[in-house]
């Protein structure tokens, strides 16, 4: 029996979607893995693993159109515990560029521009970003996005700030999205690392995702022409588009850092001893695995059919919500289990347990945090807004 996937929920994934997450799998384990701790502590990224992974084909794995795979969500679902499984990192970056940036693109771009981006995206030919959290505006960018977008003749002049905007340091392409001055509706643009005007300076000390390069990012008078305007992109209900569809990722990348904590604690039990035998066999030991595996297993039962619904057209934005909160949520307490299982031990990087507890805190926290999802949901359960 499948101790992690105790439900088998990827027998439900035809063989050539196994074949791929099996592929996928070991170059994790061959490639990731091994170096994870070392660019983890040093706040750097394994940038020579971009070119392999793109070999692989999970690049934006649902999207459709010439290029692109156009396979389900649900495997793209799986692809993206297994990335976080093994480096949470290591799937933001992933999900950044795959979900957010390209998303965003097949979302909201034109044909001229998916035709120029999506392809090469998918190959990880080109590195994505998605500049939407400013250092003043997280959770309020609705309303208060301060950004500006200003249309003059065939160019539009970008001027604000941006923070926390993973792989920003060194992606082709950043999404900005801006608020239009003459409208006051949000607007979405691509704009290229050598732009002049755009900076992006590399955010340092954070003691979750640090091999997540995330940037604050400066635009003074930064030039796009209006063929770099995300032309499907007009108000913000476009921008909730794209977060509403990658919510759902983030909360399989929870999935996935529980499994990689649970996973790590279960091998620790079966090889720990005190007392003259392993630790698994203790009553207390096997109560907080099964707690960890029991999170697991109905986060990732609620994951699987969100994915299912997203497939068929039917995913709404607060399905979406609720499994981002629950599954961050049951993330969070998850890795806290294996690493009180582990005790000190667990602090210890080489364990790896105490990584996958700091970088459950940046993922429970971003693409909306637990109350605002959970406050997305109450509105619909209700039929009343708690919104301030």
């Amino acid at each position: 029996m499948d101790t992690t996937d105790f439900y088998a929920l990827a027998g439900d994934l035809p063989d050539e979607d196994r074949a791929l997450l099996a592929r996928l799998r070991e170059f994790l384990g061959a490639e990731v893995a091994p170096v994870a701790n070392w660019h983890w502590a040093r706040e750097r990224f394994p940038h020579h693993l971009i070119a392999p992974l793109g070999m692989l084909g999970v690049g934006g794995l649902s999207y459709r159109g010439p290029g692109l795979p156009g396979r389900t969500s649900l495997l793209d679902g799986f692809v993206t515990l297994e990335l976080a499984r093994t480096d949470p990192s290591f799937a933001t970056f992933f999900g950044v560029h795959a979900g957010l940036a390209m998303g965003s693109i097949h979302l909201c771009g034109s044909a001229e521009q998916q035709a120029k981006w999506l392809p090469a995206m998918h190959r990880f030919e080109k590195i994505g970003a998605f500049g939407l959290t400013e250092p003043d505006v997280g959770s309020a960018a609705s309303r208060g996005l301060k950004t500006t977008a200003r249309r003059e003749g065939g160019e539009w002049v970008l001027d604000g700030e941006k923070k926390w905007i993973g792989n920003a340091t060194f992606a082709d392409v950043v999404v900005i999205w801006a608020r239009d001055v003459e409208d006051s509706q949000v607007k979405g643009f691509l704009v290229e690392q050598d732009t002049p005007g755009f900076t992006a300076t590399k955010m340092e000390g954070k003691i979750a995702l640090r091999t997540v390069q995330n940037a604050h990012l400066r635009l003074e008078n930064c030039r796009v022409p209006e063929a770099s305007r995300l032309q499907n992109a007009n108000t913000f209900a476009d921008t909730a588009a794209v977060l509403r569809m990658t919510r759902t990722s983030v909360a399989w990348q929870a999935v996935g850092c529980s499994i990689g904590a649970y996973e790590r604690a279960l091998a620790y039990a079966k090889e720990r001893t005190q007392f003259g035998r392993p630790i698994g066999g203790f009553q207390l030991v096997q109560d907080l695995l099964v707690k960890m595996l029991g999170n697991i297993t109905a986060s990732l039962c609620l994951v699987a059919q969100l994915s299912r619904l997203q497939d068929a057209g039917r995913m709404s934005e607060e399905q979406a919500s609720l499994a981002k909160a629950f599954c961050t949520t049951k993330m969070r307490e998850t890795a806290g289990m294996a690493r009180e299982l582990m005790g000190g031990n667990g602090i210890l990087l080489e364990y790896d347990v105490g990584r996958f507890v700091a970088d459950a805190e940046a993922i429970h926290s971003y693409e909306g945090t637990r109350e605002m999802n959970t406050l997305i949901v109450g509105r619909a359960i209700t039929g009343r807004s708690a919104f301030v």
